[in-house]
């Protein structure tokens, strides 16, 4: 059956149809497609993995024609702030005004 697997960086976006076996899995797609070695560097173990935008295991058993997603972590990402800190923030900004 046929599935695609895709993924982007901020220059290069790439999606591989593959044909895999009827009950294959996302992390076979994904080895198979050969995706992995076009990006020297990705570790599988460290990317989510999902099927049209919906999380999924690397377990995930596929359908023809889904379309496995492999997404980078996100980068610059702003640490979240304790409930604490937010008041804090708030209370700071209601004096300044």
């Amino acid at each position: 059956m046929k599935v695609s697997v895709t993924y982007a960086e901020a220059k290069q976006q790439v999606v591989v149809d593959t044909e895999v076996d009827e009950g294959a899995t996302v992390e076979q797609a994904i080895n198979k497609s050969g995706i992995l070695k076009k990006f020297g560097g990705l570790d599988l173990s460290a990317l989510k993995t999902g099927i049209y935008g919906k999380l999924a295991p690397l377990t995930q058993v596929l359908a023809a024609g889904d379309r496995v997603e492999l997404y980078r972590p996100a980068l610059g990402k702003p640490p979240k702030k304790s409930a604490a800190a937010a008041k804090e923030e708030a209370a700071a900004e209601e004096e300044a005004a």
